[in-house]
């Protein structure tokens, strides 16, 4: 059979993505065998991370892989160096050892696949120029509601190095040790500390995913978060359509059924988000908020 180009889920961490992926799995998309916690295929947020660091980027200041993208000798090496990564036994943890075997790389599998990464709203022109037939779902939500939950993830990565004291304390930060120093591996992300910092990477995020989503014409489609959990069903099967993929109408309708809408505009309970809803009101209303 040919060969089926891969659907990429892009969009600003915390936006839906880890949602919209799950359910698009449970429907029939192969998002990867070896997934993290937020359904991101390892093997493929791997090669993002390394495109990145190529740059001295990461997922808070990604848009330094312009150096990248604009230098089009390293483009065109760097892109040929992630091809041939993909044709290597690295690509099992995406496939599976069967599947490697039979396929040997994620490029020729034959079913409807791909992976989401919000490091791809960055990185997606190597990734086109490997897929030109790529199809592109953006995912983008309320700015106040991302900033709020990267706050919390701050705060819960910041406690790991609160001293416990004692000995299990000590045994703890021995781990932490082993765990992060020389292995890139962070304790969480700071950017978004400040309310302003937070929107600043949103918009910088919504710039980039939006610029790839009128480029690409019709191969992208743009969800927004709030009307996803408010009617989930009739989005559910636009993008089952768009990802190639035929699931029953009951199927469609027990997925949408994992949607949790108390999670929509959840920052309006918060006075202080609020007050900076509208504060930043200008700024908000071209992107319908």
């Amino acid at each position: 059979m040919k060969p089926v180009p891969p659907v990429i889920v892009i969009g600003m961490s915390r936006s839906g993505t880890t949602m919209l992926t799950k359910m698009l799995d449970e429907l029939g998309l192969y998002a990867g065998k070896k997934l993290t916690d937020n359904h991101e295929a390892v093997f493929f947020r791997q090669l993002n991370d390394w495109l990145l660091t190529q740059c001295s980027g990461g997922l808070e200041n990604p848009g330094v892989i312009r150096y990248l993208l604009e230098d089009p000798e390293a483009r065109a090496l760097y892109g040929g160096f992630v091809e041939f990564t993909m044709k290597t036994p690295k690509a099992i943890s995406f496939l599976g050892l069967a599947d490697y075997l039979k396929y040997r790389t994620p490029a020729a599998l034959d079913v409807p696949w791909g992976w989401k990464d919000p490091r791809s709203t960055f990185t997606l022109p190597v990734w086109l120029d490997l897929f030109p037939d790529a199809r592109v779902i953006h995912i983008y939500r309320h700015p106040l509601d991302i900033v709020n939950s990267l706050r919390t993830r701050r705060r819960k990565g910041l406690s790991r190095l609160k001293d416990k004291g004692g000995l299990s304390g000590a045994l703890y930060k021995y781990f932490l040790v082993r765990r992060h120093i020389g292995t890139g591996k962070i304790f969480t992300d700071l950017r978004g500390a400040s309310l302003e910092e937070g929107l600043l990477m949103w918009e910088e995020y919504m710039a980039e995913a939006r610029r790839h989503v009128s480029g690409l014409g019709d191969r992208a489609i743009e969800v927004r978060y709030e009307d996803f959990l408010a009617d989930p069903i009739p989005v559910l099967k636009s993008l089952s359509d768009f990802c190639g993929l035929c699931p029953a109408p009951m199927e469609i309708e027990k997925t949408a059924g994992g949607v949790n809408e108390t999670r929509r505009l959840a920052f309006l309970k918060d006075p202080e988000l609020k007050e900076y809803a509208i504060e930043v009101s200008g700024r908000l209303k071209p992107y319908g908020y």
